[in-house]
């Protein structure tokens, strides 16, 4: 429990009193509960949050994906790409899961995500192939062009 003292400015909090807070996005979508929140050490700001989503499912979010923290709740700006969510085409066709991230080692950001369909299938796909996300992940294109990538 964080305590207010005599001179702090309003705005500040500290960051274990945001452990626990469910995270949602603009839709009410909800993707788990902040574990941790990531400080960057030589600006001392947020870098990210540890977002806890059941059993071993935890993952980062970089600050990009923050758009505010209310009494209840962790705001983001927009719906993160996580593993084992569904991938569908244009159409709504069901394409398979997402399997793997693959993330730039320097700057976290998401470059491309791999795909996998059937029993031993999968696809790597760049970033600008999905067209939207949210409780599904959705490609922008259909599913017959799906299956000729090589």
């Amino acid at each position: 429990m964080s305590v207010k003292l005599e001179g702090m400015p309003t705005n500040l909090a500290t960051a274990d009193s945001f452990t626990g807070k469910k995270v949602i996005d603009r839709e009410g979508i909800e993707y788990g509960k902040v574990k941790h929140i990531h400080i960057n050490q030589d600006t001392l700001t947020v870098s990210g949050v540890t977002i806890h989503q059941g059993f071993h499912k935890d993952y980062f979010l970089s600050e990009n994906y923050i758009d505010k923290f209310s009494e209840k709740t962790l705001l983001l700006s927009r719906p993160p790409v996580r593993t084992g969510i569904p991938v569908i085409d244009v159409d709504r066709h069901k394409i398979g899961k997402v399997k793997r991230l693959h993330r730039n080692p320097d700057t976290n950001e998401l470059e491309s995500i791999e795909v996998g369909f059937g029993l031993m299938g999968s696809k790597i796909l760049s970033k600008s192939e999905i067209w939207g996300v949210g409780e599904k992940v959705i490609l922008g294109m259909t599913k017959e062009e799906f299956k000729n990538i090589e």
